[in-house]
């Protein structure tokens, strides 16, 4: 089958990668497996002491385990991992140059909180020196609902993600 032959858009959105949860054909239906969640992320870090406060002590992740001779940390967050990989350690050089201002390991990646309270988040970042973008809502796993961008240490955009709007009656 040709790329565009897998390729079909969901009748009701639009979207060329299928419908969430209705059957309709689109592109994920052409592969033998589903996935169910996103196991871990690995970000290569230049501020590797900074990024660990951040992850740990702003956004709330556990140390889940640590590999010095391999550059890296990981953390937990939720079902998942945050992988913190030195730049500088063997895993870190296999990719080249670190996170800039000209170049990004990814445009962000989003982290479900709850209780997802905008006075009581703000408060919290602003005792650690971080700024937050305004609270809007976005789309993402669970649907529509309130979220805010902030940034980690070496210039990550973090999306923090509050549950779904409820359905319009």
């Amino acid at each position: 089958m040709a790329y565009g032959e897998m390729l079909r858009t969901d009748s009701i959105t639009g979207s060329p990668w299928g419908s969430r949860g209705t059957g309709t054909p689109g592109y994920a239906r052409t592969v033998m497996f589903a996935p169910t969640t996103i196991d871990h992320l690995v970000l290569r870090v230049v501020r590797g002491d900074a990024m660990l406060r951040f992850y740990r002590e702003v956004l709330g992740c556990t140390l889940e385990r640590e590999r010095p001779d391999r550059g890296l940390i990981q953390l937990r967050a939720g079902s998942a991992l945050i992988d913190l990989v030195s730049v500088d350690g063997p895993i870190g050089r296999e990719g080249g140059a670190g996170p800039g201002a000209e170049g990004r390991n990814l445009d962000h990646f989003c982290l479900r909180i709850a209780p997802f309270d905008v006075v009581a988040l703000r408060a919290h970042l602003e005792r650690h020196g971080i700024e937050a973008g305004d609270v809007v809502p976005r789309f993402g796993a669970e649907g529509l609902g309130p979220s805010v961008y902030v940034r980690d240490p070496d210039g990550n955009t973090v999306e923090l993600k509050g549950p779904p709007a409820p359905p319009a009656a």
